[in-house]
């Protein structure tokens, strides 16, 4: 299930992005790669008026389209549209605060999560759970590890 992101909404819920740095856009998309690589998922997230203006070729890659409002559109503009133009709108999940775009994305069936909540499925995705709370540094005593070498046929005993 696609992604459709409200940039600019995202960062002011990311503890450590600042919207007032000039790098803010990219250093969001890099970690959107990252989140999505893991994921298995893509994502087209919109942000105001920047630089490029429009699809951006530097930021963009197969699985993070990044996208900046130009020409006396903003960002939920363009996203309001996409919502409204989505045939499939099923499969897609909107991150946004903004009333109107929420209120127009329930409209169309798709799914809904607040920045916040999407900031927390990123951290929560960059720690990976342990399998059934195990150590993933376990103590191994030098039994085991005699055991192993003899099982890849390496004598332990010789030097």
């Amino acid at each position: 299930m696609p992604y459709l992101i409200d940039g600019h909404n995202l960062i002011g819920q990311m503890p450590d992005l600042d919207l007032n740095d000039p790098h803010d856009e990219a250093k969001l998309v890099e970690r959107l790669k990252r989140f999505m690589a893991r994921k298995g998922k893509k994502c087209t997230v919109i942000f105001d008026g920047g630089l490029p203006g429009g699809p951006s070729r530097d930021l963009s890659t197969s699985s993070v389209k990044a996208v900046f409002a130009h020409g006396g559109t903003d960002a939920d503009r363009i996203i309001l549209e996409r919502i409204h133009d989505t045939n499939d709108s099923g499969k897609w999940t909107v991150v946004s605060a903004d009333h109107l775009i929420i209120d127009a994305a329930h409209h169309k069936k798709m799914q809904v999560i607040a920045p916040a909540a999407f900031v927390a499925e990123m951290n929560a995705a960059t720690k990976p759970p342990l399998a059934d709370g195990n150590n993933p540094n376990p103590h191994i005593s030098a039994r085991e590890v005699n055991d192993w070498l003899r099982l890849f046929g390496v004598d332990p005993d010789e030097d």
